[in-house]
């Protein structure tokens, strides 16, 4: 049966008005985003809420989250963190960074977040040098071409028991097309290629549908 998405972004807007709840720094923060001109690809409300409850479930303390754009699922993620948390987020554009560290520090957060500006890459040998591994958790959420050496550099700052979730890997159901030459697909693919021999993770995915379409994400435990 096709899902009508009026329908969808109805039930989105359903469960945010209800069990989820708005929150007025991540309202400004979408506000500031749209009026900085960065393009609207942040998370859903309750795609946010689910990524808090999983680094709360999980006793997250360090966060990694790969992909900053304007800090909207950043503060989502640090909110979900106890005192004395740290979430260390890598944005490959410096105007993007700038939106976000704004939006944080609104959301009385800066204490938790350190944002770095670069492509995630490059940025992230750097973390490894310099010890600050291993994460709790981490989230990637930035270009899929390089989806699975995001994960490769995840499970590298990873111990046993880390939570790895990984965004927007249906793309409108393309995923399932092995034919598919859209470099998007392709890294999605690769990552889940990668998931599959991967003998230090226990992984899955699901499919959602509401007001960012139809995509998903994967969800992933290093053993």
């Amino acid at each position: 049966m096709a899902v009508n998405p009026n329908l969808a972004k109805a039930v989105d807007a359903y469960f945010t008005k209800t069990i989820v709840a708005p929150d007025p720094a991540l309202e400004e923060a979408l506000a500031a985003n749209a009026a900085a001109g960065l393009p609207s690809i942040d998370v859903s409300a309750p795609q946010g809420k689910l990524i808090h409850l999983l680094a709360r479930m999980t006793g997250a303390r360090k966060a990694l989250e790969i992909g900053t754009l304007g800090g909207y699922s950043t503060i989502w993620l640090a909110s979900a963190l106890p005192d004395g948390g740290r979430l260390i987020t890598l944005e490959r554009s410096a105007k993007h960074a700038e939106v976000a560290r704004r939006n944080v520090a609104r959301a009385s957060l800066a204490g938790k977040v350190e944002i770095r500006t670069g492509a995630a890459l490059e940025t992230l040998p750097k973390i490894e040098a310099e010890g600050l591994g291993p994460f709790d958790f981490v989230f990637i959420d930035a270009d899929k071409e390089n989806n699975a050496a995001y994960l490769e550099w995840a499970l590298r700052l990873s111990r046993p028991g880390t939570t790895i979730v990984v965004d927007n890997v249906v793309r409108d159901g393309e995923v399932a097309d092995a034919t598919s030459r859209d470099p998007d697909v392709v890294g999605v693919r690769r990552m889940f290629e990668m998931m599959a021999r991967e003998p230090r993770l226990s992984a899955t995915a699901i499919q959602t549908v509401g007001a960012k379409g139809w995509d998903g994400f994967a969800l992933a435990v290093v053993k």
